[in-house]
């Protein structure tokens, strides 16, 4: 089937994939920051405290395997439904707190051991599976969601938190994701019932015997690898981007500006790279991308910082980084057969979320230590996105994906 082909039989899919991944657990990564001044003044919260926020992910990513195989076994839809309805309902969770900062992450934790099924590792397992020619495109436009959900909620939620206070921004946030999951599943119950779901490669059963064959292949490490030190600076973006901008003597407003800047600048880099994949070796476009960030960090631990030069280096990072989701998920999809595709992608999440849960903990001591400096951190950052950007590169170039069952023969001669 033919580049174009794909996109005419598939938009659909793309669409209501878009909208889930948009309105699910994006909408957390990318406006905690947003939050983390107003609790942190009115509940008296420490920043260190509150960095550990980024660390809980490294409960969740012993768990993300589970749901990694829950969407293989009973299908994307179903998955998804789970984890937009968590969404929605931790949102409003949060806006009923009380000060307790063990109360605030106890609902963080179970808002994301659910809701990590409404991120990538059940859309991406939909694009895939109906694209092969045009896959790098279209998990590039997929991935395009959150990003591009960040940069138009961050600033409106920035206005209503000013304006009605935090309460009222998580009460936005809940309403959103419920009506982006409540469209997103209709339009996937659709495409189901139109296609028989015949797309949808599903594998009922797996053994131990396969698992293992999987996780023996020098890919899978190298991905699950990569995917950690590239996210020790998730802790960054996910809820101390505009602390840190603060830090750096830029105003308020600015620093509201910068969490939108940054989304866009994720939105540019998944638009680049995921063209990309479809013409060049994955491995070679992990190189130079996911190296990039280390400019931008360098650009904000420099001395004597100017709105124009902390904008540089956000937009650096943002358009780097937008290129890590499209990439693991390719690398995947192009190492493993795509009936296991969810469970593999899930222990790549895994070492996602324990990269950023163990930078949570280095941000937490750094910041510490320092007494609320995060220039130590952010060279930290700098360092860790190099080595992921090489065990990507280690992957070698794109190959044919085989079963399970090849993989046990060929190590069993």
């Amino acid at each position: 089937m033919s580049f174009m082909k794909e996109f005419r039989l598939n938009w659909t899919v793309v669409l209501a994939t878009f909208i889930g991944i948009a309105t699910g657990n994006a909408l957390s990564h990318y406006t905690m920051s947003l939050f983390a001044p107003e609790l942190i003044k009115e509940f008296g919260w420490s920043k260190a405290q509150f960095a550990l926020v980024s660390a809980l992910p490294l409960i969740t990513a012993v768990i993300t395997p589970l749901a990694g195989r829950f969407t293989d076994k009973f299908g994307a839809r179903v998955a998804a439904s789970i984890g937009l309805a968590a969404m929605s309902l931790g949102f409003f969770a949060l806006s009923t707190l009380n000060g307790n900062i063990y109360e605030f992450f106890a609902i963080w934790l179970l808002q994301h051991i659910f809701g990590v099924m409404s991120t990538s590792l059940v859309f991406a397992r939909i694009i895939v599976d109906r694209f092969d020619r045009a896959r790098g495109t279209a998990l590039s436009l997929l991935m395009m969601g959150p990003p591009l959900s960040g940069a138009v909620v961050a600033p409106i939620l920035g206005w209503i938190i000013a304006a009605d206070g935090w309460r009222a921004g998580f009460v936005s946030l809940a309403a959103a994701s419920a009506v982006g999951g409540t469209i997103c599943i209709f339009f996937l119950g659709r495409i189901a019932k139109r296609q028989a779901d015949t797309g949808e490669v599903r594998n009922p059963r797996l053994s131990l015997a396969e698992l293992g064959a999987i996780a023996r292949q020098p890919a899978f490490l190298l991905i699950v690898g990569g995917m950690f030190m590239i996210n020790i600076a998730q802790p960054f973006a996910a809820s101390q981007l505009k602390l840190v901008v603060l830090s750096k003597g830029i105003s308020d407003s600015a620093g509201t500006w910068m969490v939108s800047l940054y989304a866009t600048g994720v939105i540019i880099g998944r638009a680049i790279f995921g063209i990309a994949l479809d013409r060049i070796s994955a491995n070679k476009v992990a190189l130079f991308g996911l190296s990039l960030p280390a400019v931008g960090f360098a650009i904000l631990g420099m001395p004597g910082m100017t709105v124009s030069l902390c904008a540089a280096g956000i937009m650096l990072i943002g358009i780097a980084q937008g290129a890590e989701g499209d990439i693991g998920g390719y690398l995947v999809s192009r190492h493993f057969n795509l009936r296991n595709f969810s469970l593999v992608f899930a222990f790549v999440k895994s070492g996602l979320d324990a990269g950023g849960a163990i930078g949570a903990l280095i941000l937490s001591f750094t910041l510490a230590m320092s007494g609320g400096s995060y220039d130590a951190f952010i060279w930290i950052c700098a360092g860790t996105t190099l080595v992921g950007a090489f065990l990507f590169f280690l992957t070698g170039a794109d190959r044919t994906t085989r079963d399970p069952g090849t993989v046990l023969e060929t190590e069993a001669n």
